[in-house]
């Protein structure tokens, strides 16, 4: 492990020592007291709903040994310097920045592979099976659940320990976000999975999601690579201009690639290809993971992982929770669980699944996808408009935006339609409504709370 000190901190920060050691080990770094744990440090940040500058007592009670403070929240006069004599306080201008700059230096202490994962579908399953493949060779620090921005990144960072390699998520809803994460984590390799509308209604275009997304190269190491999906519309008409200012690797399915995908079948639960000789298969179905296992095959060839290793790493994936969940409950009603959250993209890759599957009944159960400003009419429009062409049997709808869903598909005369505000109005319907041998797609944006439907049905 490399060491930090609070000295460290102390240079790094500009900070202030109020009380305490100076040459303290600092190995963990917590913002939650929920889940300190016994010689941590504690990071106070001030919140939209609270303010954990104030929560240093409850920290130190649970076995935090140093405190990192802002200096505006803390009140110096009222500390008890004897009830907390063995601990320290460290005090800084902003915490968060604190923060960011500390991982940034625990950074710098690792000559070690940083992969950095970007798109707007795709990015966590992606970082998962990049994770999985390159376990085969290295003791991998990854990103757990949604730690993709610029409180959660650093945090991931901080666990480095006696990792050899990183997998790093990095999420953004605006220009220059991506940048600052890309200032923190200097990735040796970044993968962007694909440009699509997610938070389109904050950016104005796809084109500024775009130039939003390679930020992520705006501080990759001067001998790292750019991975992108080429079969993706805007990645791919702007090849040589990637060309020409990167090293660059390409992966698809469509477009002539450096890594491409052959002789591919998959069903909803899973898929297989071909690629340079070898037949790979994958425990979940669909084109999104086919390129997600590309991505992880083409970084394991370039890191020089055995080629029976990286095959081992991308079947031995496992999908995050709640996304392309199979549940079947004790009604015999197969439940796909993909409430994790929604876009255009990975709403029709979903449709499609459910499309080519074999059951009694096919249903949607599709929720408002956020984020999309004036967008949203569109967007929400075109799935009514894929819907029509897929074989599907009933569609229910969740939310306000998805009017448009219903208002295209009964334009078309598909009248199988069910609407509800809220999803708590679902549970009495669908307890009359779904039948034994019945496949639902429960699918929408994370804040339309769609999980909660998912485990009303599980019981």
């Amino acid at each position: 492990m490399k060491k930090i000190l609070i000295k460290d901190i102390l240079n790094i920060c500009n900070a202030e020592l109020f009380f305490g050691k100076k040459n303290l080990i600092c190995n963990y770094f917590s913002n939650d007291t929920r889940k300190i744990k016994k010689g941590d440090i504690y990071i106070g940040i001030k919140g939209n709903n609270f303010d954990g500058n104030k929560f240093y007592d409850d920290a130190f009670q649970k076995g935090a040994k140093a405190c990192i403070l802002e200096k505006k929240y803390f009140d110096k006069n009222n500390f008890d310097k004897i009830k907390y004599k063995n601990k320290t306080i460290i005090l800084v201008d902003n915490s968060i920045e604190a923060l960011q700059k500390i991982a940034e230096y625990k950074r710098s202490l690792y000559n070690i592979p940083v992969i950095a994962v970007t798109g707007s579908v795709g990015k966590t399953s992606t970082k998962d099976i990049i994770a999985s493949t390159l376990s085969e060779k290295y003791k991998v620090l990854k990103t757990e659940g949604n730690y993709n921005n610029h409180i959660g990144l650093p945090l991931t960072i901080l666990k480095l320990n006696k990792h050899n390699a990183m997998v790093l998520e990095m999420g953004m809803n605006n220009l220059g976000e991506i940048h600052l994460l890309s200032k923190i984590a200097k990735p040796t390799i970044a993968v962007i999975t694909n440009i699509g509308t997610a938070h389109i209604g904050n950016l104005g275009s796809r084109e500024n999601i775009l130039k939003a997304k390679l930020e992520i190269t705006d501080f990759l190491d001067e001998n790292g690579v750019l991975i992108i999906n080429n079969d993706n519309d805007l990645l791919h008409e702007n090849l040589n201009f990637l060309k020409n200012k990167l090293k660059l690797i390409t992966i698809g399915i469509e477009n002539d690639s450096d890594f491409i995908a052959k002789n591919i079948n998959f069903d909803i639960f899973k898929s297989k290809f071909e690629i340079e000789n070898n037949v790979i298969k994958i425990n979940v179905g669909g084109y999104p993971y086919i390129y997600n296992s590309l991505f992880a095959y083409s970084i394991g060839k370039y890191l020089n992982i055995k080629e029976n290793k990286i095959i081992k790493g991308i079947e031995n994936f496992k999908l995050s929770n709640n996304r392309m969940e199979k549940i079947i409950n004790n009604k015999g009603i197969t439940i796909i669980n993909d409430t994790y959250n929604a876009s255009y993209d990975s709403t029709i890759y979903a449709i499609d699944l459910v499309d080519k599957s074999n059951y009694k009944r096919k249903i949607l159960l599709l929720a408002d996808i956020l984020e999309l400003g004036k967008f949203s009419k569109e967007i929400h429009s075109k799935i009514g408009n894929y819907i029509i062409n897929k074989n599907i049997d009933y569609v229910i709808l969740v939310g306000n935006e998805v009017k448009y869903i219903k208002d295209i598909l009964e334009k078309n005369n598909f009248n199988n339609i069910y609407l509800f505000n809220k999803e708590e109005e679902t549970y009495d319907f669908l307890d009359n409504f779904l039948q034994k041998e019945d496949i639902i797609l429960i699918k929408g944006s994370h804040a339309m709370n769609l999980i909660n439907i998912v485990n009303y049905l599980k019981k």
